[in-house]
């Protein structure tokens, strides 16, 4: 029996959402963000030596990282679903976007996160001026701009197809999703990008998407 260890509010609902599409049984062992810091707790280090989420278990395997759970489980209980067949032009750019998801486009969103927090955080009253100023130059100067342009880059190739690696739904679209719901809550992702909206105007409706926020709870991204 597969187990998904699932932090609340995390890339772990997409994991849910994979083995809905797969039909696949499985478990879920749930961890709770603190409150305060919005951390993972130490129980998930006895998962897996990060204590990140997502991690999932089957039989002796313990796997961590989105791209490669996803990967793993569409090639042992995909049968031919979810994935393009190997060898053609629609797989390379299904394995494009399971790396490109994580290795690149995440970076900016997670940078805006870090350094919209510097402006919030409590410190002595001289201080605050400058980090916000700081905070504030950073984002306008590096990572709002870099944001812009990875949202325009997946408008532009969403121009080409129904999905992101072809005219099938895939893993690869399972995968972005968490970068474009990320965006939309906080990147700048709105109605100037129609076909970006579009798209997860489509999986929000999919029953499997449905199920697996049933199952895993509220789904808020904070991270």
């Amino acid at each position: 029996m597969i187990t998904v260890h699932h932090l609340n509010h995390s890339r772990s609902q997409r994991i849910l959402w994979l083995l809905e599409e797969l039909g696949v049984d499985y478990e879920i062992q749930r961890y709770e963000r603190d409150p305060q810091t919005m951390l993972a707790p130490a129980a998930l280090r006895a998962v897996h030596p990060l204590g990140k989420s997502p991690v999932i278990t089957d039989g002796e395997l313990t796997l961590a990282e989105s791209g490669a759970i996803i990967d793993y489980l569409v090639e042992r209980y995909g049968a031919g679903k979810l994935a393009p067949a190997a060898g053609t032009p629609a797989r390379l750019r299904y394995t494009y976007w399971l790396h490109y998801a994580e290795g690149s486009a995440m970076s900016p969103l997670l940078l805006k996160l870090v350094f919209d927090k510097i402006a919030s955080t409590p410190m002595p009253f001289f201080a605050k001026p400058i980090a916000k100023a700081i905070s504030a130059k950073t984002k306008a100067a590096f990572i709002e701009p870099q944001i812009r342009q990875h949202l325009d880059y997946l408008e532009g190739e969403l121009g080409k197809s129904t999905w992101f690696a072809g005219e099938a739904f895939s893993g690869a679209d399972i995968q972005l999703s968490f970068v474009l719901e990320a965006a939309a809550a906080r990147g700048g992702l709105d109605a100037s990008r129609p076909k970006l909206m579009a798209f997860l105007a489509r999986i929000h409706t999919r029953p499997a998407y449905q199920r697996a926020i049933a199952r895993g709870g509220e789904y808020t991204l904070l991270h």
